[in-house]
């Protein structure tokens, strides 16, 4: 018997189920290998400091990060959306995802948080407004920094960095091959391996999607991509087979993502729409309603200007 599993991961936006591309990842693979897990978005609460352990899979005692990691437990419970790939296949997966890793996840990591105007307009708006304070304004420049040293250790190469450019040139110019890679590889095909999505579905959809649906002020990477239609529409497709509101997926089918509102913001804000609502509508009572000259009563005569009359029984 299956036991019950909790992920715990970064919330929806961009028309995405998670803005995350790891928790992206597994949302992907829970949905392709039919796993019934029960989502728990960290947002707006103090998880969000622990950025390293997103997103986190809890299945009984057990704890486990890391998108690979997480995909072993499901399997472990049954749910393997791999199960029917030839050992080919499965040989071609893990060199795929290697490259994935390699190629272009490096400048995924620099185009949402190296790149400054994405940063600034995009990025950091996001996290710190999911993150509750003080940590909204710890949790981007954490992320931030994390995202450069990986850049750094994994593909500033063995000689000293020349310049910020060459290095970002050399990232991009990888990347942009590595989606022509992907879109030669999955052609006209709904999914890399036939009809059914496979964990290489899972990675590719992880870190694309993200980048074909943020509306990015500053990203020629994304300009690229959007040259390259089948992936586009690739992730188009599992957006609306797999996480589509009644969306049925047949074996695959898995639970809906359930995102957690707080309360007591979604309260607050309700409570403020309806004053904000009941202020403008007496602003338009008020305005509506005929306007008049006020009327004030005569002043009465002090006692000193009536003392200082002069009596009329003394005028000639």
């Amino acid at each position: 018997m299956a036991l019950p599993m909790e992920l715990r991961c970064w919330g929806a936006d961009w028309s995405l189920p998670s803005v995350h591309p790891e928790s992206l990842t597994v949302l992907a693979y829970a949905k392709f290998s039919g796993a019934n897990i029960t989502v728990s978005p960290i947002d707006w609460t103090w998880r969000t400091w622990r950025t390293g352990s997103v997103p986190e899979l809890l299945c009984g005692d057990e704890a486990v990060t890391e998108p690979k990691h997480i995909l072993n437990v499901m399997r472990k419970q049954g749910c393997n959306a791999d199960f029917d790939l030839s050992s080919r296949q499965g040989a071609d997966t893990l060199a795929y995802i290697a490259l994935l890793e390699e190629k272009l996840r490096p400048a995924l990591l620099h185009t949402f948080w190296v790149d400054a105007e994405n940063y600034a307009n995009v990025t950091r708006p996001w996290f710190a407004s999911r993150s509750p304070f003080p940590l909204n304004f710890l949790v981007p420049a954490r992320h931030a920094g994390h995202a450069l040293s990986h850049i750094l250790l994994t593909r500033g190469g063995a000689g000293p960095l020349h310049t910020v450019t060459e290095v970002e040139g050399k990232i991009y110019s990888e990347a942009k091959e590595c989606l022509n890679l992907l879109s030669h590889r999955l052609g006209t095909a709904d999914y890399f391996f036939g009809n059914t999505p496979s964990s290489l579905d899972a990675f590719v959809f992880g870190l694309v999607a993200p980048l074909h649906k943020a509306v990015l002020p500053s990203s020629g990477l994304q300009s690229h991509l959007r040259q390259l239609v089948n992936l586009t529409c690739f992730c188009d497709n599992v957006l609306r087979v797999h996480f589509s509101p009644g969306s049925s997926n047949g074996n695959h089918a898995g639970p809906p993502v359930q995102e957690a509102v707080d309360a007591n913001l979604l309260k607050l804000t309700q409570l403020v729409n309806k004053e904000s609502n009941l202020i403008e509508k007496m602003d338009d009572n008020l305005r509506s309603s005929p306007q008049h000259k006020p009327r004030r009563p005569h002043p009465k005569p002090s006692l000193a200007n009536e003392s200082s009359r002069p009596d009329p029984k003394l005028i000639p």
